[in-house]
């Protein structure tokens, strides 16, 4: 690979947990650009499944991020390459890459800086094939991985990352990814400011249709129903019901309130093994209603083996994908996660990140911790985002900012009744 220079940058930033980093409407006016070190401001960064609609996006952010960032889209399909390459500019070209040939993966990758990896689905997937190929040829990885078996698989060559000298972090995009940073800050600000010990953290998630992103996250939602929900109740590992559960949540200004239902989402483990949260869970939901329906059905309508057959998944996919772009159409592409965390004082803290374009916002997230990581931000090892040592303390405020870019919504470390929709009043002006 080119030359990577690795270094942990040990400087002190604002505290992101102790402020409402944003409140209110922000619409996007241009990208803001980011100068990068001299050393990394001209890396070479290849996007895998860079035709897709994750990795377009990401690969565009990146660009607009930092215009001398030379981006190479890898993939199968030279028309598509070529295609997204002319909208990129004179930074842009195209790879052949074949994930199921570690010889053009590994050419692939012996001329690039980093490697993010965004062409899922990642459930049922039985190797880490990008991620052994980056620590053969010593590269940067990122990986939007949204699977808790995969993600777990990819932790387990944290040694062999460690002798490679190279970062890698794994879950790296929008949720699990940014929804972990949030999470982590709001555990910082609540041991650094409250008295009680931590009880309980919530992810909860909602999109619109496809939220634009297209095939892969409906093969990720129907593979998903195929697996039991692991969550965590005081310390012990639980199995529940896939899209059971139901709650109706207020995602505050620009969403309001929406039906969520229980999903295995990798970030519920990774919080509570890293942050030491004895509770925790996730819950996803969809619209319009009709979506919601359709899932709870699934699993009562397939058999099992076919939820769990990645490849039977995707020739369903390929049905149901004419109508979900039909209605997509209609529905847009608003997403919003939410995320909740209760302590024994009584307190509860939470984020809100809201977008009205999961197709933009996906790739802005993903570029932002490509930009961690080619900063120095991130040590030798495989991580999750959680773990200060995948990104730095000190430079999550610059992520998190990054990230935000376009939101409708995004505030941090704020009580329910400051954020949601309709707080409810107790008497004498107090709200909940």
């Amino acid at each position: 690979m080119a030359g990577f220079c690795v270094q942990f940058n040990a400087g002190i930033s604002r505290n992101v947990a102790e402020m409402s980093v944003v409140s209110g409407i922000r619409e996007s006016r241009g990208t803001q650009r980011i100068e990068l070190p001299e050393n990394v401001k001209n890396s070479r960064v290849l996007v895998l499944g860079g035709t897709g609609r994750v990795g377009g996006s990401t690969a565009s952010a990146l660009s607009r991020f930092c215009p001398d960032l030379r981006i190479i889209i890898g993939g199968r399909n030279r028309e598509n390459g070529a295609e997204m390459v002319s909208k990129l500019g004179d930074k842009g070209e195209f790879a052949y890459v074949d994930l199921n040939d570690t010889r053009t993966l590994e050419e692939a990758l012996n001329d690039v800086d980093l490697v993010v990896h965004t062409a899922g689905p990642f459930q049922m997937a039985e190797k880490c094939t990008v991620l052994e190929a980056a620590i053969k040829t010593k590269t940067a990885y990122l990986d939007v991985c949204d699977d808790t078996s995969y993600s777990w698989r990819a932790k387990s060559y944290f040694n062999r990352a460690v002798e490679a000298n190279i970062p890698a972090i794994t879950t790296g995009g929008i949720y699990p990814g940014v929804s972990n940073v949030m999470a982590a800050e709001l555990v910082r600000a609540a041991k650094s400011q409250g008295k009680g010990e931590l009880e309980r953290l919530r992810f909860y998630y909602y999109t619109a249709g496809s939220g634009g992103a297209g095939p892969t996250i409906l093969s990720t939602s129907f593979l998903l129903l195929g697996e039991d929900v692991i969550a965590y109740n005081k310390g012990d590992e639980i199995k529940l019901k896939p899209y059971s559960g139901m709650l109706n949540i207020d995602f505050g200004i620009g969403i309001g309130r929406k039906s969520v239902y229980l999903l295995n989402l990798p970030e519920v483990r990774s919080v509570h093994k890293i942050l030491g949260v004895p509770t925790v869970s996730a819950r996803f939901g969809t619209a319009p209603f009709f979506w919601n329906w359709g899932m709870l059905a699934l699993p009562y309508l397939l058999p099992q083996e076919i939820l769990r057959d990645r490849h039977k998944v995707e020739k369903l996919v390929q049905l149901f994908d004419p109508l979900v772009r039909a209605v997509d159409g209609i529905a847009g592409e608003k997403f919003s996660m939410r995320v909740d965390l209760d302590s024994s004082d009584g307190k509860t803290r939470i984020g809100i990140f809201s977008h009205k374009r999961l197709s933009e916002s996906v790739g802005i997230a993903t570029a932002a911790f490509a930009l961690s990581i080619l900063e120095g931000h991130t040590k030798p090892g495989v991580w999750f985002p959680e773990e200060p040592e995948g990104i730095a303390v000190e430079a999550r405020e610059a992520l998190l900012s990054r990230a935000s870019h376009g939101t409708i919504n995004f505030i941090m470390n704020k009580a329910p009744w400051m954020v949601e929709t309709d707080p409810k009043e107790v008497g004498f002006g107090i709200y909940v």
